[in-house]
């Protein structure tokens, strides 16, 4: 135990980055095994201790205990002491995990003449219920103006029950857009969506992405982009409809792979001549995976995220002959046939994608139903953010595809790191946030629009047989979701800025040649299994 203490303490000098708000106590191991749990909320100043569990970290486990003083994590180690006033959570058999982050969602958002009817009350509520602790929301403009759009967020949010962070939308390109980027930045938002499909709202231009990319490099910013060639797409409506296909399965057939394809590629040139730092959101296709994996063995910075339903779901339920049922699979780009799923799944064991988001964007049957008689009016949009962790489980770890470490990864740490608040968030150590999770992996539960937390009334899962269970998520150091009960206040959701990173330069972009290890300001050599995926997470 104390030669992986000394590893863990090496590892903490080779991030090579330190934070005002850290707490400095040295890394050592974690990982625990958890256990039924009371449920209580502490009071300010108490402290928790979460005993006898395996703590799993993105880069190992241990078995070890895990003390927790207000809102931070000030100890990871074996038998720690109980002490007066201590809440004690038996963790033993049970794993520790970092808080899961979506990096995707939209809640309470305008869309195709509807509003999501998940709001950031109702939504985060579901999240916290699925171990998630913290998500990052999309800013829409208002009426292409960046700053509105921002301000109209810091609205919805207000009712908020976690810790949440921003991404800014970019839908039209003027020297006005250009100051404003930089205005938002500065009040913590560190990445920016540019959409390629959906013209005549959301989409730009090559042009238009280009610019904006150059500015996203900078100002140290993330670039990010919805990858569907949307002339294209809107052609394909234009002629599936023609044909007499009204009906959901024309969304799939008016949006083929080789158009989420060719945008993907498209983007990864443009950001290549850019500079700048390239995030895909959600890859659905085997086609889009493959030209990320082949922009990183040439150096690339590129970060590919898919979403839950990429992995665990296909494109036949388009086609089911009720309406209901069919238009709730309907999102952008298309959840696609068991061929893609299958490259997608193996795109994200083998590190080629590095994050699970959900794209969380829930429209009720009867919004759903203002596209009963053209496919092309259906708000686009699934369910996820609770149901993601326990999904990736069953789909990856279940069935031995990935371990629990690459589970932590994908739906935690990597995001934290693409999004520059690592170690504050996406790791059980000391200094960092507490937001932590106990998962019991002996727990069978089904998945159902009966039992979950969101406000929309169907669920793309529904039925779906899950092994393993969140039975306690702890948000900010309080105990919220004790496995049947949540216990929030309304209101007391909170911004997590997430700081710029150092502004890019076409001729050095920070890549790291595939099978090399990263080294560290001591001198370290950074070891994992796989070099190029630490790589990739570590210069994202």
């Amino acid at each position: 135990m104390q030669g992986c203490a000394r590893r863990m303490r090496t590892r903490a000098r080779c991030r090579g980055r330190t934070r005002a708000w850290s707490v400095n106590f040295p890394w050592r191991a974690l990982v625990i095994t958890t256990a039924l749990l009371a449920f209580a909320a502490p009071s300010r100043g108490s402290e928790i201790l979460i005993k006898g569990g395996t703590v799993v970290n993105a880069e190992y486990s241990v078995v070890a205990d895990v003390l927790i003083r207000d809102e931070i994590i000030v100890a990871v180690e074996p038998n720690i002491q109980l002490t007066g006033g201590m809440q004690v959570l038996d963790a033993t058999g049970k794993l520790v995990m970092p808080g899961g982050i979506d990096p995707h969602t939209h809640l309470d958002m305008p869309f195709m003449g509807q509003v999501s009817c998940d709001d950031f009350a109702s939504g985060q509520r579901a999240a916290l219920a699925g171990g998630t602790t913290m998500h990052i929301d999309f800013v829409l403009p208002v009426e292409h103006d960046l700053l509105a759009g921002l301000e109209a967020w810091r609205k919805k949010a207000r009712h908020g029950v976690m810790d949440y962070g921003f991404h800014m939308a970019v839908t039209s390109w003027s020297d006005k857009v250009s100051r404003d980027m930089a205005t938002v930045a500065a009040q913590g938002i560190n990445s920016f969506k540019f959409f390629m499909a959906y013209k005549g709202s959301f989409m730009v231009e090559d042009d238009a992405l280009l610019r904006g990319m150059e500015r996203c490099a900078a100002l140290g910013a993330l670039a990010q982009v919805h990858a569907e060639n949307g002339a294209a797409v809107a052609w394909g409506q234009e002629r599936v409809a023609a044909r007499g296909v009204t009906a959901p399965h024309g969304h799939a057939l008016s949006r083929p792979a080789a158009l989420e394809d060719e945008a993907t590629g498209r983007a990864l040139r443009l950001a290549g001549l850019a500079g700048a730092r390239l995030y895909i959101v959600h890859v659905m296709s085997g086609g889009a995976a493959d030209e990320i994996a082949a922009a990183r063995r040439h150096g690339q910075r590129v970060v590919g995220e898919t979403v839950v339903s990429a992995l665990a779901l296909t494109e036949d339920s388009m086609w089911d002959s009720n309406f209901t049922v069919a238009a709730a699979h309907v999102m952008s780009p298309p959840i696609r046939s068991t061929t893609h799923r299958a490259s997608v799944r193996q795109a994200l064991a083998g590190g080629v994608l590095q994050i699970v988001g959900t794209d969380h964007a829930v429209f009720n049957s009867t919004q759903k139903a203002a596209g009963k008689e053209d496919f092309r009016a259906i708000p686009n949009g699934v369910n996820g953010i609770e149901e993601r962790l326990h999904v990736v489980w069953e789909t990856m770890v279940n069935s031995g595809a990935s371990t629990p470490s690459d589970f932590v990864r994908a739906t935690s740490t990597a995001a934290a790191r693409a999004f520059n608040i690592y170690p504050r968030k996406g790791s059980v150590a000391p200094g960092s946030d507490a937001d932590v999770i106990v998962l019991d992996p002996s727990v069978r539960h089904v998945i159902s629009a009966a039992t979950h937390h969101s406000a929309v009334d169907v669920n793309v899962y529904e039925g779906m047989e899950v092994t393993g269970k969140v039975v306690l998520t702890l948000s900010r150091g309080r105990l919220v979701w004790d496995g049947t009960n949540l216990n929030v206040t309304a209101g007391s959701g909170r911004f997590i800025p997430m700081p710029l990173f150092q502004s890019s330069r076409p001729d050095d972009l920070g890549a790291v040649v595939p099978g090399t290890a990263p080294t560290c300001p001591s001198g370290h050599r950074v070891k994992h299994a796989d070099t190029q995926r630490v790589a990739t997470l570590t210069y994202a």
